[in-house]
């Protein structure tokens, strides 16, 4: 499964709001709210919230991956948004990060849940690639950087 079968441009911020870690979670998790693929928006937010808790999801290098499990969709659902200002994540590295790749999961589909998470930091951990999502001005243009970046990579 490729990144881009759950990621789509309606779900892209290529310019977020928000200033603060939670903020942004929660501008992520608000681009859901009328999609059909999600029972209960906030059981989604309190997945998230509730692992942001156990350890943070900022992984370094400017990048966060906010996930959580939950049986409040009935698919796996992904948003990726841009800041422009670099947020206070408390990441595992003390740096602020700029981009966030949100995703959601059914709690049954752990092994693809993994998958993709697993995907996601290695596409992302490409300094290059980084730089080009930074660099973008619109959800198309970060959408077609994931797509050409996924090119590179073998499915798993």
């Amino acid at each position: 499964m490729k990144v881009t079968d759950i990621l789509k441009k309606g779900f892209i911020i290529h310019e977020l709001n928000a200033g603060k870690k939670e903020e942004v979670i929660n501008e992520l998790i608000n681009l859901f709210t009328n999609d059909s693929r999600v029972l209960d928006i906030e059981k989604v937010r309190s997945s998230v919230l509730e692992r942001e808790k156990i350890m943070s999801t900022g992984v370094g290098k400017g990048f966060a991956i906010p996930h959580g499990k939950t049986n409040s969709v009935n698919d796996i659902i992904a948003a990726f948004g841009k800041s422009n200002s670099p947020v206070d994540y408390n990441a595992l590295d003390g740096k602020p990060v700029q981009l966030i790749f949100l995703m959601v999961g059914q709690e049954k589909l752990v092994g693809s849940h993994i998958k993709l998470l697993s995907r996601i930091s290695r596409i992302m951990n490409n300094d290059d690639f980084r730089i080009k999502l930074l660099e973008a001005n619109s959800k198309e243009e970060i959408f077609n950087a994931f797509e050409n970046e996924e090119k590179t990579y073998n499915d798993i």
